[in-house]
């Protein structure tokens, strides 16, 4: 895996001019708040339409569909795990949701592909561990997936941004 293979970098996950974004959405496919939200809004009405065809996602998995008005081409919509203490599985969902994510990804033939902090905002994921394991999860994908060339973590804000910067030190 090369060094750069890997960016963090604080700023608008709909204006990433990048292969693919990964939209943090919730099991209906069809909007919500946050990331989910700013996606649908900045895509068009179109990407509602064909959430629609989709039939929901589950929570750990992921799908795709075309990114119409965002710079990106594609939107993979991956549900997160909503946090509960972790006692209910939430670590193997999100790590499942990044896995997914990555595999829809390489199935579409994305080279380059951006996430948001997946369940960090409503779904109330701890920041600092939702990074470690995004990171370490994104890392071993690489590792075995030389095709896909570049994953950018998005980060909204500076806490954010620096949480993924310190699980890139600590894991790298």
């Amino acid at each position: 895996m090369r060094k750069d293979a890997i960016e963090v970098v604080q700023g608008d996950i709909t204006r990433q001019a990048i292969d693919a974004v990964v939209n943090a959405a919730n099991t209906s496919l069809l909007g919500g708040g946050g990331v989910d939200g700013a996606i649908h809004r900045a895509a068009g009405p179109e990407l509602l339409a064909e959430c629609r065809t989709l039939g929901g996602c589950p929570t750990g998995e992921a799908k795709v569909t075309r990114g119409y008005r965002l710079p990106a081409q594609w939107v993979i919509h991956t549900v997160g795990p909503v946090w509960r203490g972790g006692k209910d599985g939430e670590d193997k969902l999100l790590a499942s949701c990044y896995r997914r994510s990555l595999e829809v990804a390489v199935q579409t033939g994305v080279r380059s592909v951006a996430f948001p902090a997946i369940s960090t905002g409503i779904y109330g994921f701890p920041l600092e561990r939702a990074t470690r394991i995004a990171v370490r999860e994104v890392r071993a994908f690489l590792e075995a997936n030389p095709g896909l060339e570049k994953v950018v973590f998005v980060c909204f804000d500076r806490l954010t941004f620096n949480c993924y910067e310190q699980a890139l030190a600590e894991i790298s």
